[in-house]
């Protein structure tokens, strides 16, 4: 029996299957507004088969995007944009997801395609960064961001919750915060980009506090019933791993007292010109230890996109729910053809019936 094709239970919520689609930038919004493009994409990667669908990071203010075309819930209007999507998540069989973020001193870029940098000063599409200290990220990416005050920190701080808010009332079920990739968040706790000398600075406790304390604000307004998770990046690859994983593991023991249900583990991107060591499941290990010494859920998604592999961390018991990524961009229908390589029963398939019926004879 397959152990990719067993549901998986998360608070009330149970996936039909432990392969997730995770945030995948789409790049196509205008002034944060979602669109056609949105609920075609979305639609078709839930129809693929799925358990979860968990939509691109959206920004929880203006200046929180990435890019100009980047999706945002900073409003009422912006977040109605999205019930269709959750609508047609939910009625292809998948659960229905969202990520949100704010993308600190690496927002205010250029789309990937137009150069992936940031907006030239000067340029009217660009705005003003902001992070934990002025330090800017480098490479591409050098524009110097303002440092936060307290009351910025407050303000963003809240702009979690109000965007919470905003996914739980359009229908969403599972809420992931992005703390991840050298955005916001994770430039407060990273020593690399935080040099701040009053609460939230210094010690590992200090740089810890802002996502802490927006954990423990969402959790307050999210429901009780419905899965709150966290994606973290707790592995530099800048030379000093062991000591980053066991200052990361430590905050996610907090996380997980402070009401977080699972953990999508990444890598920080803090800094660039670290030694990531790409290659199939080479956060497997990682992904693993993060379930063991924090006891909790575990997803992940870097190198898990074969069948094979995909299969075997989960029956390793290293993941309990692969985000699998690109190959969904290649292949929407992953799910059913992973169903096919691993031998799975067509009643597992999930596939829609005008699909199924057709690839079922053949």
């Amino acid at each position: 029996m397959s152990a990719l094709f067993q549901p998986f239970k998360l608070k009330d919520v149970t996936l039909r299957n432990r392969i997730a689609v995770p945030p995948m930038c789409q790049y196509m919004a205008v002034d944060g507004l979602i669109s056609d493009w949105h609920l075609s994409h979305y639609a078709g990667m839930a129809r693929g088969g799925a358990g979860l669908v968990i939509v691109e990071a959206t920004a929880v203010a203006p200046e929180g995007r990435i890019t100009p075309g980047c999706a945002g819930i900073w409003s009422d209007d912006l977040a109605q944009a999205f019930v269709p999507v959750v609508q047609a998540i939910k009625a292809a069989g998948s659960v229905p997801g969202i990520q949100i973020g704010h993308a600190g001193r690496k927002a205010s870029a250029n789309l990937p395609w137009e150069g992936d940098d940031h907006i030239a000063a000067g340029d009217a599409r660009g705005w003003q960064t902001i992070a934990p200290s002025a330090i800017a990220f480098g490479a591409g990416l050098p524009k110097q961001p303002q440092a936060m005050t307290l009351d910025d920190i407050a303000r963003v701080r809240q702009n979690f919750v109000d965007a919470a808010v905003r996914a739980r009332e359009v229908g969403f079920e599972w809420l992931e915060l992005h703390f991840a990739h050298g955005y916001l968040a994770q430039s407060f706790f990273s020593a690399h980009s935080n040099q701040r000398d009053d609460i939230y600075g210094g010690s590992v406790e200090n740089r810890g506090r802002f996502l802490l304390e927006t954990l423990k604000a969402v959790r307050e307004v999210w429901p009780e019933n419905l899965p709150l998770t966290v994606r973290f990046g707790v592995i530099e690859y800048d030379g000093r791993d062991e000591q980053t994983l066991l200052e990361s593991i430590g905050l996610v023991r907090q996380f997980k007292a402070a009401g977080m249900d699972m953990i999508s583990v990444s890598v920080g991107f803090t800094i660039p010109g670290t030694s990531i060591p790409w290659g199939p499941a080479f956060m497997g290990p990682v992904t693993e230890r993060v379930r063991r010494e924090a006891d909790v859920p575990v997803s992940s998604a870097w190198g898990f996109g074969t069948p094979a592999i995909a299969e075997q961390v989960v029956k390793a018991q290293q993941l309990d729910v692969v985000m699998v990524g690109k190959a969904h961009l290649a292949n929407p229908h992953w799910a059913y053809s992973a169903a096919r390589e691993l031998g799975v029963e067509r009643a597992s398939w999930t596939l829609p019936t005008p699909y199924a019926h057709w690839l079922a004879r053949y």
